[in-house]
């Protein structure tokens, strides 16, 4: 079984801890990556963190996911989390199982946060504990619930 752990990153996430800190908190990307690495080391995973603002780029890298055989992805969609059937469309189209992911827990945020097309083909969801549940849906991973 593949060690290799993909984190996905949507739009606005390279702005953590400038952007709503009372929402995100303060903790960088860079600062969660920092703690995924190390996490996974002791996991005995490999991780790649990318973040990207652009749609297509997150379906590309669930394409390559699944042409890599990476053991599972994780994904924190940002705001196409309620927008975008592309992602839950090539989400649907790979093997790979992917772990949703959020900072904040959107059901308790604006109506239109409430609906989660990642969630529909997510193997798992985080949400809510902050840059905890990065690491969470990283240890679930380990631990075979995916």
């Amino acid at each position: 079984m593949s060690k290799s752990v993909l984190i996905l990153n949507g739009p606005n996430l390279n702005l953590l801890g400038l952007r709503e800190p009372e929402i995100y908190g303060s903790v960088t990307l860079d600062e969660i990556a920092g703690m995924l690495e190390d996490r996974a080391r002791e996991l005995d995973l490999e991780i790649d963190m990318r973040q990207t603002n652009h749609e297509g780029m997150l379906v590309d890298w669930l394409h390559e996911a699944q042409a890599k055989g990476v053991r599972a992805v994780l994904l924190n969609a940002g705001a196409y989390t309620h927008t975008s059937i592309a992602l839950l469309d090539a989400i649907r189209a790979i093997r790979t199982p992917v772990v949703e992911v959020h900072l904040s827990d959107p059901k308790t945020r604006e109506n239109f946060r409430h609906t989660s097309y990642i969630g529909m083909a997510a193997a798992l969801t985080f949400e809510g504990h902050g840059a905890d549940s990065y690491r969470m849906a990283l240890e679930a991973v380990a631990a075979g619930q995916v």
